[in-house]
C-alpha cells in the first residue's frame, strides 16, 4: 500500500530538524511541516472528508501549499491544485467537474475561490501564506499516520487540455508521483539532504510539484519558495539560501541571464539546473552555463506523465537541443499515425508507457481510450530519435500555446471570445515572442452587422480568464480558413504584422 504522504513521515523521522520549506525569513523544519500537515488532516477528517474525496488548493508558492497538500494526502483525499490567477468562472468549472468536497484558497487571490465554491455549493476555507489559523483548524485530533491507499488510487488531479473541449483532469496515482519523484532524486538530479532546491516553478503545475516539492520531501532537501518569479529576486535567493539546484522554464533562465544584477550575483553554490516546459534555446543554455558555472539539463514531460519522461542525465553524454532519452521506469518511442515505430531520424508522434503514465482523465473514459489506445500514451508531440537514442522535438501536434512556461489552450480562449455578442468565429494561435516563447493571438470574425473593436475584445477576454491567458494580439478578419467539413483550420491562420497594436 502506498500513500505519497508516507515520504513526509519518513523524512520527518530521519531529518526532523532540517529545513523543509522556506519563504524568506519563514522556515518550516520537516518535523514542523509534518505537524502542520497532520493538523490539517485532522481538520479534514473532522469536516467529513473521506478517502478519495477531492480537495482543491488555489494557492501560489507559499508554505501553506505543502502544508495543505500533504495534509490532504495524509487524510487520504485526492488533491486538485489550481492556479491562483484563475477567475471565478474557471474555478467554478474545476470544482464542479471534479466533484470537489472542499477547496482551500489563498487570502491574496480575491473572491474567485469563495464565489466559485458558493456557486457549486461546497465549503471554502481561505488561508494565509503560512496555512490555516488555529481557529480554522479547530480541536480535531491530528492525523499523523497516512491513511492507507492503493498504488493506483488517485493522489492528484491536474487539469490539462488539448485543443478541443473543456480542460480534462489527469488522474495521477500515488505510485505515479512517488515513482517519478524518486526517479528525479535518484537518477536525474541526484538530490540529497544537503541540497537546496529553488521553488520558482508553480507548485500547482506538475513540474514544480514533482521535481520541486515531492522530490525535496523524498530526499530531505530544502525547498526555498518564490511566490511569483522575478529574475532579480531569484538571483538574490540563490545567493542568500545557497541554492544548489535550480528548476525552471527557458524564459526564467533568459531573464536571469540578462538581468542587471547577473554580474554581481553570487551563484557559486549552483550545481545543477533543469529546464522543461518548452525548448531551451541553445545560445541561452550556453551563455547561462558559462556565466554561472553550472550545468543545465533539459527534459521533457507532460501532466499526463507525472511529468518526467525523458531527460539529459548527469554523467552521460548531453546533446544541446535534445530532450535526452527515456528515464527509469518509462518507455518511449516515435510512431506513425497507425502506431508503428518509425525509423532513426524520422519524424513521428512520441508515445510513452510506464510507471509515470496517468490513470486516466477524470470522468472521461472515451478521452482516456483515445489518449491511451494500446497501453501507450499518445503525447501529440512530433519528434525524431537519433541513432544514440536521443529525442528531438520537431513540432507540437496539438495547438497548445506555451506562454512564458504557462500552458494556454486555444479552445478555452475561443470559448471566452464566443461569449461576446458580436463574435461569430474565433481562432486562437501562438505568435512567436523573443522573451516569452509564444504570445497569445486571436483572429476574430464578427457577426453580420455587429461591431466591436480589438481593444474591447481583448478586455472582454481579460475579464474572464487568468492574466497570462488573454490574447495580447487581436485582429479582425472577414472569415477564417476552413476545411472541407467547415472546421476552422488554426494552422492556416496568420497574424498580420503589428496585429492588435
Amino acid at each position: 500500500m502506498t500513500n505519497l504522504a508516507g515520504n513526509l513521515v519518513a523524512t520527518a523521522q530521519h531529518h526532523g530538524d532540517r529545513p523543509a520549506v522556506r519563504l524568506d525569513d519563514n522556515v518550516l523544519s520537516y518535523r514542523e511541516l509534518l505537524d502542520a500537515a497532520a493538523a490539517v488532516a485532522g481538520m479534514l477528517k473532522g469536516r467529513g472528508i473521506s478517502p478519495g474525496d477531492r480537495v482543491g488548493l488555489v494557492l501560489p508558492n507559499v508554505p501553506a501549499f505543502p502544508v495543505l497538500f500533504y495534509g490532504a494526502l495524509l487524510a487520504g483525499a485526492a488533491v486538485v491544485p489550481m492556479n491562483p490567477l484563475l477567475k471565478t468562472r474557471e474555478v467554478q468549472y474545476y470544482l464542479s467537474d471534479s466533484g470537489m468536497s472542499l477547496v482551500f484558497g489563498w487570502d491574496g487571490a480575491g473572491d474567485s475561490v469563495t464565489e466559485g465554491a458558493e456557486a457549486v455549493g461546497i465549503d471554502s476555507v481561505v488561508v494565509g501564506a503560512l496555512g490555516p489559523s488555529a481557529d480554522q483548524l479547530g480541536a480535531a485530533e491530528p492525523v499523523t499516520e497516512p491513511v492507507e491507499r492503493a498504488d493506483d488510487d488517485t493522489a492528484v488531479i491536474l487539469y490539462t487540455s488539448g485543443t478541443t473541449g473543456q480542460p480534462k483532469g489527469a488522474e495521477l496515482t500515488h505510485h505515479n508521483l512517488d515513482s517519478n519523484a524518486r526517479t528525479t532524486v535518484e537518477t536525474l538530479i541526484e538530490i540529497g539532504p544537503d541540497d537546496v532546491l529553488m521553488g520558482c516553478l508553480p507548485l500547482f503545475h506538475v513540474f514544480g510539484l514533482t521535481c520541486g516539492l515531492n522530490a525535496a520531501v523524498a530526499s530531505g532537501a530544502c525547498l526555498t519558495l518564490v511566490p511569483r518569479f522575478d529574475a532579480g529576486k531569484a538571483l538574490s535567493v540563490v545567493s542568500r539560501d545557497q541554492v544548489t539546484v535550480f528548476e525552471g522554464v527557458p524564459t526564467m533562465y533568459a531573464a536571469m541571464l540578462h538581468h542587471d544584477d547577473a554580474d554581481s550575483a553570487d551563484m557559486s553554490t549552483l550545481r545543477t539546473c533543469i529546464s522543461g516546459g518548452s525548448a531551451m534555446p541553445v545560445e541561452i543554455m550556453k551563455a547561462f552555463e558559462e556565466k554561472f558555472g553550472c550545468t543545465i539539463l533539459e527534459g521533457y514531460g507532460l501532466s499526463e506523465t507525472s511529468p518526467v519522461a525523458s531527460f539529459n542525465q548527469p554523467g552521460r553524454e548531453r546533446k544541446p537541443g535534445s530532450i535526452g532519452f527515456q528515464v527509469r521506469g518509462c518507455e518511449m518511442k516515435v510512431v506513425d499515425d497507425d502506431g508503428n515505430e518509425v525509423g532513426v531520424d524520422e519524424p513521428g508522434e512520441i508515445a510513452i508507457r510506464g510507471e509515470n503514465i496517468m490513470k486516466g482523465y477524470w470522468g472521461r473514459p472515451e478521452a482516456t481510450a483515445e489518449a491511451i489506445p494500446d497501453g501507450w500514451f499518445r503525447t501529440g508531440d512530433i519528434a525524431t530519435k537519433d541513432a544514440d537514442g536521443f529525442y528531438f522535438i520537431v513540432d507540437r501536434k496539438k495547438d497548445l500555446i506555451i506562454r512564458g512556461g504557462y500552458n494556454v489552450y486555444p479552445r478555452e480562449i475561443e470559448e471566452a471570445l464566443y461569449e461576446h455578442p458580436a463574435v461569430a468565429e474565433a481562432a486562437v494561435i501562438g505568435i512567436k515572442h523573443p522573451d516569452l516563447g509564444e504570445e497569445v493571438g486571436a483572429a476574430v470574425a464578427l457577426k453580420s452587422g455587429a461591431s466591436a473593436g480589438t481593444d474591447e475584445l481583448r478586455s472582454f477576454v481579460k475579464d474572464r480568464v487568468a492574466a497570462y491567458k488573454y490574447p495580447r494580439h487581436v485582429w479582425l478578419v472577414d472569415e477564417l480558413p476552413k476545411g472541407p467539413t467547415g472546421k476552422i483550420l488554426r494552422r492556416e491562420v496568420e497574424a498580420p504584422e503589428g496585429a492588435g497594436d
